[in-house]
C-alpha cells in the first residue's frame, strides 16, 4: 500500500526528504512553467535571463551551474536564445580565451515582464501561507544545499 500524499497531512518522521522535496519541486516548476508561457518564455530561459540580468557578463560553466542545466544543452539553448536576440556572447576582456554571455535589449525586456509576473504570482503564494512557514521552508532549504554541499 501506498502512503498517503504528503498534501493531505505533514510527515511524520522517519520521512522520505528526497521524495517530498520532489513532489513539492514539480507542483512548484509546474506553476513557474504557468506563469512564464503567458510571456513566452520557459523555465530554462528564464534561469539564464535571471544569470545574466545584472548586467556584468558571466561565463557559460557559471550560468550553466545556476540555471541547473549539462553544457551541452545551455550551449544549444543559449544558441537559440542568441538567435531570438535574448542574449548575446562577448569575448571577456580579462581573458578572451573566455565567452561571458549578457542580456540583449529584447531579454532585458523579457526579464522585466517575466520578473514582475513572478514577484505578483510570489505575493500570491505568500498570501495564501497563513502559517508563514515558506521564509522558514527557505531557510532550511538553504541549509541543507549547503549542508549537502559540505558532504561531496
Amino acid at each position: 500500500m501506498l502512503p498517503e500524499p504528503s498534501h493531505q497531512r505533514p510527515p511524520e518522521p522517519p520521512y522520505d526528504l528526497a521524495h517530498l522535496l520532489s513532489h513539492a519541486e514539480r507542483r512548484l516548476v509546474r506553476r513557474l512553467s504557468a506563469q512564464l508561457a503567458a510571456e513566452g518564455c520557459t523555465v530554462d530561459q528564464w534561469r539564464v535571463l535571471s544569470a545574466v540580468a545584472d548586467g556584468a557578463g558571466h561565463p557559460m560553466t557559471e550560468i550553466a551551474e545556476y540555471a541547473l542545466l549539462p553544457a551541452p544543452s545551455l550551449t544549444k539553448l543559449v544558441d537559440r536564445m542568441v538567435a531570438d536576440n535574448l542574449v548575446f556572447r562577448r569575448p571577456d576582456p580579462t581573458d578572451r580565451r573566455r565567452v561571458l554571455l549578457h542580456l540583449a535589449a529584447r531579454g532585458r525586456i523579457l526579464h522585466s515582464r517575466a520578473a514582475h509576473r513572478l514577484a505578483a504570482d510570489q505575493l500570491t503564494l505568500q498570501a495564501a501561507d497563513a502559517s508563514g512557514e515558506l521564509h522558514a521552508l527557505a531557510r532550511a532549504l538553504t541549509h541543507l544545499t549547503r549542508a549537502l554541499d559540505t558532504l561531496r
